[in-house]
């Protein structure tokens, strides 16, 4: 008599379950369903973000973020950065533009780079502040830069 008090109790308790899964709405709060669609809109609402926040055009230059743009400069035009902005001298000649906070980050040599200091070629410098920082071109010159620039 016990163990079939004991298969009731366990089959009652199998048909409550199997009741709530089969009457459970799919897609509600208790039981959330995502659908492929519901996902691959995810992905383009995220993908249109990124295209949107990382490929808009630099301030003054047309390259993208993510190109490098190739310019030439004459001698006795100013070259300067917005924050962020990546230079690369190719040829030419150029001095430093310096700002009160300080100089030009020469990520190759991994020094700041002074006041009216030559800019060595083929260094990689980053304009750490939008605060007129730039360099100065002695020698018609070429550029590669990513990021914002304005050129006086």
């Amino acid at each position: 008599m016990k163990i079939k008090k004991k298969y009731i109790v366990i089959g009652a308790a199998i048909a409550l379950l199997g009741s709530n899964m089969a009457f459970s709405e799919p897609g509600s709060e208790s039981d959330p369903l995502v659908t492929l669609s519901y996902v691959n809109n995810s992905i383009e609402q995220l993908k249109a973000y990124v295209d949107n926040r990382f490929n808009s055009d630099s301030a003054s230059g047309s390259g993208t973020a993510s190109e490098l743009e190739v310019i030439e400069i004459p001698a006795g035009r100013f070259l300067l950065g917005k924050a962020g902005t990546e230079i690369i001298l190719r040829s030419g000649n150029a001095t430093s533009i310096v700002s009160e906070l300080g100089g030009l980050s020469d990520v190759t040599a991994g020094v700041d780079i002074g006041k009216d200091k030559p800019i060595p070629t083929n260094h990689l410098l980053i304009i750490p502040r939008d605060d007129g920082r730039g360099v100065y071109v002695t020698k018609d010159a070429f550029f590669m830069i990513r990021g914002g620039y304005e050129i006086r």
